[in-house]
């Protein structure tokens, strides 16, 4: 009886009995149908539990992609796996319909200059990111970026007393609608944008990509503590 119910209950992922082209349309089906339940993005290992080993994942994507050209939501990679999205351009259709705007992160400049430090350089410690922006970096700043997800803990420095390291978590990938970390922009993209000033973050010590400050040296008197 035990056996039996096992196999009522395993999920037919292969759909060998089906013609090929009903076997595509139902494996996208389910994949659209675990996107849309899903809170937050989803890996490919997910998928695949209701997929056949034959099954492209990339391809049921595209065409699931392609269906909802149309649509007022969109298929977007993010975090390493994928999401449904609503499109941007209907925010001010919903936000009139549920009456408020959900309330956005509210990050310091510390905050963000903190997180864009660790976003290009990581994985760094506490102290090589004080000397970065030119001063100290409180506990209570790492800890309120822990706090939000953007940030987790990373492999611990070679350097004396093994301090910390940090790193971007899949949450700051999904906040900022990356995929990868590859997704950061550049800094000449953000200057041409107008979202960021490379001579006042140099002024304030703040060493970008790719500059000679970069090697920043041993720490001292590191005591991170992972909080």
């Amino acid at each position: 009886m035990a056996r039996r119910r096992r196999a009522t209950t395993g999920l037919d992922t292969e759909l060998a009995e089906l013609p090929a082209e009903l076997r595509w349309r139902e494996w996208m089906a389910r994949v659209e149908a675990v996107l849309f339940a899903a809170p937050g993005p989803v890996d490919r290992e997910l998928l695949a539990r209701v997929v056949g080993r034959t099954c492209s994942i990339e391809l049921v994507i595209e065409d699931i992609r392609e269906a909802l050209r149309e649509r007022p939501y969109e298929l977007v990679a993010v975090a390493g796996g994928w999401q449904l999205r609503t499109r941007p351009r209907h925010a001010e259709a919903i936000h009139a319909a549920f009456g408020s705007e959900p309330a956005p992160v509210q990050l310091s400049e510390t905050e963000m200059l903190v997180l864009a430090s660790i976003a290009y350089h990581q994985p760094v410690t506490r102290g090589a990111l004080g000397e970065m922006i030119g001063k100290a970096v409180s506990r209570d700043v790492i800890a309120a970026l822990r706090a939000g997800d953007f940030i987790g803990p990373g492999p611990r420095s070679p350097q004396p007393g093994a301090p910390y390291t940090y790193v971007t978590t899949a949450g700051f990938l999904s906040h900022f609608g990356l995929d990868t970390l590859r997704d950061l922009p550049d800094i000449e993209a953000l200057e041409d944008a107008g979202l960021l000033d490379t001579v006042q973050l140099r002024a304030g010590g703040f060493p970008l990509p790719g500059d000679d400050e970069d090697d920043l040296g041993p720490e001292n008197g590191e005591d991170e503590e992972g909080d």
